[in-house]
């Protein structure tokens, strides 16, 4: 089904031959493929986890990882490589599905205090703020050296979690 103005986009789990199509998309975004998961307070390289990858024309047009957490499912990397077509929300659609088949209460995500876009992006989706980790990224920053001090004139310091009750 194609909305107006909108690509046709399918998602379909990521498989072994997407690992260099992923690694790329996570480069772009993250500087890398390692990224830091909250529920393990570690990084873990998100190559290796499970993911989706949503599809439009034959291009890659989004990717996001996951992690299962007892009872809950940490979303850990969304990346739309075309954003505001619907990609993202595609992607949570699918990763939603999947917390919800598992019977997993609540689907799980944190970001960074400057990211307003993703704020406004995952409160319309309907997640809620639940916590709010101070000076987080600080720490992260001693794990992952490459985590960036601002955005946008923005210091970046917290991590903000949000979830959704399924």
């Amino acid at each position: 089904m194609t909305h107006h103005g909108f690509m046709s986009i399918s998602v379909r789990p990521i498989g072994p031959d997407d690992t260099e199509a992923v690694a790329r998309v996570l480069s772009e975004s993250w500087g890398g493929t390692t990224v830091i998961a909250l529920g393990r307070g570690e990084l873990v390289d998100a190559v290796e986890l499970p993911g989706f990858v949503a599809e439009s024309g034959g291009e890659v047009a989004g990717v996001l990882t996951y992690l299962d957490r007892g009872g809950s499912v940490e979303i850990v990397t969304v990346d739309a490589v075309l954003p505001g077509q619907g990609v993202g929300r595609a992607l949570l659609d699918a990763v939603r599905a999947v917390a919800s088949e598992r019977g997993m209460a609540r689907l799980t995500l944190i970001t960074t205090n400057d990211n307003t876009r993703a704020l406004r992006f995952y409160q319309r989706y309907g997640f809620d703020l639940v916590a709010l980790h101070r000076n987080a990224a600080d720490e992260a920053r001693e794990l992952k050296p490459a985590v960036p001090a601002e955005s946008d004139g923005i210091p970046i310091r917290h991590y903000l979690e949000l979830e959704l009750p399924l």
